[in-house]
C-alpha cells in the first residue's frame, strides 16, 4: 500500500473517531485539560474551546495537521496513562497487551476519547499502528462505527416547481428534441441524395 493511501486511511480513522465522540464527551475531555493544554487547544480552535469550535477546527484542518494536533492535545492524558500502563511494552505492544489496558483507559477517560487517542497514534505513525488500526476496525469492543457516506459534490436543492409547470417544461423539451431530430433526419437524407448525384 502506498504512503499516501495509508496516510489518508489514518486520517479517515481519526475523522471517524472525532465524529463518534459526543459533544458531552468532548466537553468532559476539554474540562479535564490543564491550563497549558487548554491554551494550545484555544489556539487550534481559534478562540475559546467548545465542542463546536473543536469540530469546526477539525473540519477545516483535516489535511493541514490541525485535526491531528487537536486530537493530540485532547487525548494527551489518555495517552500518558496508556504508556504508563503498558510499561516496557509501550513502544511495541501486542494486541493482547493493548486489550488488557483498554478497559481501564475507557473507564478513566471514556471510550470515545480512548478511541480518539488510538486513532491519533495511527495518524502519528506509531510503531504499533497496524495493531491499533486493526482494533479500531475489527475489535468488537473498540471498533469505530462505519463512516457516513459523504457526497463528493455539494447537494444543491433547486427551487420547488409546480408539477404542472414541470410537466409543461418537459413537454417543451420533448418537442424541441423532436424538432432537432427531424431536422437532423432531413439533413442526412439531403446529404445521401447529394452523394447519389
Amino acid at each position: 500500500m502506498n504512503q499516501v493511501k495509508t496516510r489518508l486511511q489514518a486520517l479517515g480513522l481519526l475523522d471517524r473517531a472525532f465524529a463518534n465522540a459526543s459533544d458531552e464527551e468532548l466537553q468532559t475531555a476539554i474540562d479535564a485539560l490543564t491550563d497549558e493544554h487548554r491554551d494550545a487547544l484555544d489556539e487550534l480552535a481559534g478562540g475559546p474551546t467548545t465542542p463546536e469550535s473543536v469540530r469546526d477546527a477539525v473540519g477545516k484542518g483535516r489535511l493541514d495537521g490541525t485535526m491531528e494536533s487537536t486530537a493530540l492535545v485532547l487525548t494527551d492524558a489518555c495517552l500518558a496513562d496508556c504508556i504508563e500502563q503498558l510499561g516496557e511494552h509501550a513502544d511495541h505492544p501486542t494486541t493482547e497487551e493493548l486489550r488488557e489496558v483498554l478497559p481501564s483507559l475507557c473507564e478513566a477517560h471514556g471510550k470515545s476519547i480512548t478511541q480518539l487517542m488510538l486513532a491519533s497514534t495511527v495518524a502519528g505513525e506509531a510503531p504499533a499502528s497496524a495493531i491499533i488500526r486493526d482494533l479500531l476496525k475489527n475489535d468488537d469492543d473498540m471498533k469505530l462505527p462505519k463512516a457516513e457516506p459523504k457526497p463528493i459534490t455539494p447537494i444543491v436543492q433547486g427551487p420547488d416547481v409546480d408539477p404542472d409547470e414541470r410537466a409543461a417544461i418537459k413537454a417543451k423539451r420533448k418537442e424541441k428534441k423532436q424538432r432537432e431530430q427531424e431536422a437532423a433526419r432531413i439533413r442526412r437524407e439531403q446529404a445521401q441524395a447529394a452523394k447519389r448525384r
